[in-house]
């Protein structure tokens, strides 16, 4: 089994690809080994100490490590784990957990009925042109609302924490947004 390293925008972040998909639908995010304990592969990650982030999608799992942690050191530990557990086809989540995008109720988003038509159109740019994007650098990009011509994103995997997220949302995602629709004056981090 093969598995390339990218670096990604954010230094302390490895993107790990496969040749077979990750996630069937959906991405994940770990940002502790508390919300890793539905998945055994997130699970062994942060088992290593180093790890303060793990992040599965379609076909990547990207990697953060903490503050003074090594790659030479750490690539090739997350490696092994990477290569032992989908060559024995182990699963990516225990049997009854979510294994989708996940959002903590306290987070759950509540938009004005009257935007209906726009947050549709925020969500489609998001969907089609934004993620896709994001993606490659080893993140994602989670649409968390729309209030008064602000647009609220959470940022996963690589891109959270990264130093250049901001100007991504504002000078990418922000201008993008604006170009189509109009509503939109500003984009914040949730």
């Amino acid at each position: 089994m093969l598995i390339e390293t990218e670096q990604t925008p954010n230094p302390s972040t490895l993107k790990f690809v496969l040749e077979q998909a990750v996630m069937d639908n959906g991405t994940r995010d770990f940002a502790s080994p508390e919300d890793a304990e539905q998945s055994p592969l997130a699970e062994a990650l942060f088992s290593l100490g180093d790890v303060t982030g793990v992040f599965f999608g379609s076909n990547f799992v990207s990697v953060t490590g903490g503050e003074g942690s090594q790659w030479t050191d750490l690539k090739p530990q997350v490696l092994s784990i990477l290569l032992d557990h989908f060559s024995a086809n182990l699963p990516l989540f225990k049997a009854g957990s979510a294994g989708e995008i996940y959002v903590p109720p306290e987070e759950e988003v509540h938009d004005d009925p009257e935007d209906a038509d726009i947050v549709a159109q925020i969500k489609e740019l998001i969907e089609t042109r934004v993620r896709p994007a994001v993606a490659n650098d080893g993140g994602d990009i989670i649409y968390r609302g729309f209030n008064q011509g602000t647009v609220f994103l959470k940022m996963q995997g690589a891109c959270a924490g990264c130093p250049s997220s901001t100007a991504t949302l504002k000078h990418g995602i922000e201008s993008l947004l604006k170009h189509y629709v109009p509503e939109v004056t500003d984009v914040q981090a949730a």
